[in-house]
């Protein structure tokens, strides 16, 4: 059994939250410049031109990326021979969320009794935080710092079987085609098929982790990763919703086994400001 101190895990999280507000990972990075060789509307190459000197200033200024600094998505993979020391596991990444937000200027944006009070917090915790237990005796965290306007353009589908391929498909171009500029294209797109509504879900959410340009392992999915972002463009939305051939930099499918009567599908979308860092303890 490994023991790892709750102190060390906040200091993790601190600094991860605040490295993935004020620098996009390399992988984004390069998309955005080669969208930007790519483009064929001036006004849409203008815009990645700025989405790209926007993240150069806020890595060189230690700024936020963007003003919605997120709620505090937390994924763990916790080994199950880790035993934590000092403190419980929640209540250390909380804590980092709180040091990360107040030290490193981010904005506070989570709210309590979201239907009538809306006060805010004051910290950005609570941390949204999933769990999974693997093995070994590591811990990684990953944070994500998702923004809201991107958040608000999710989606949950509830297909049945006979919608097949071509229903997801028309639903998830359709789902983009909704957000239109909402989410801040050009975005990355996760979309979970199978399990349940809550499972696809969160499928969805996680295939926003991969790196641009990673595939899905199956090469049948990969083909539809590859179609969906094609339709995806074609819709003529473009960089920030002024028009253009770039409307997303890439489709991360995640599948899962689904019961017989029914295909659940769903869309979670990050915006161009695309935000994760992880850590292994």
């Amino acid at each position: 059994m490994r023991e790892i101190d709750a102190a060390e895990i906040t200091k993790t999280v601190t600094r991860l939250f605040i490295e993935a507000n004020y620098h996009l990972t390399d992988d984004v990075l390069e998309a955005l410049q080669r969208a930007q060789d790519t483009e064929e509307s001036p006004v849409g190459k203008e815009v990645l031109g700025q989405l790209i000197r926007n993240a150069d200033i806020a890595a060189k200024e230690q700024i936020a990326l963007c003003q919605d600094c997120g709620a505090a998505i937390v994924f763990l993979e916790l080994g199950q021979e880790v035993h934590i020391t000092g403190g419980d596991l929640n209540t250390a990444i909380n804590a980092g969320v709180r040091e990360a937000y107040e030290t490193g200027f981010l904005r506070k944006s989570m709210v309590f009794q979201p239907f009538s009070g809306r006060v805010n917090t004051q910290d950005n915790t609570p941390a949204i935080i999933y769990t999974d237990i693997v093995p070994g005796d590591k811990l990684k965290i990953i944070v994500a710092p998702k923004g809201g306007g991107a958040e608000n353009m999710s989606r949950l589908i509830m297909l049945t079987p006979s919608a097949g391929r071509q229903g997801i498909i028309d639903r998830v171009v359709k789902a983009i085609d909704e957000a239109g500029s909402n989410p801040c294209p050009p975005i990355i797109v996760g979309v979970g098929i199978g399990g349940t509504a809550e499972k696809t879900m969160l499928m969805a959410k996680k295939a926003l982790l991969r790196k641009i340009g990673l595939h899905n392992a199956d090469p049948e999915v990969t083909e539809l990763e590859n179609e969906l972002l094609r339709r995806i463009n074609e819709l003529g939305i473009g960089p920030m919703g002024y028009g253009g051939r770039i409307t997303a930099l890439a489709v991360n499918i995640e599948v899962f086994p689904a019961h017989i009567a029914s295909m659940p599908v769903a869309v979670n979308i990050n915006c161009h400001s695309s935000r994760h860092k992880e850590a292994i303890i």
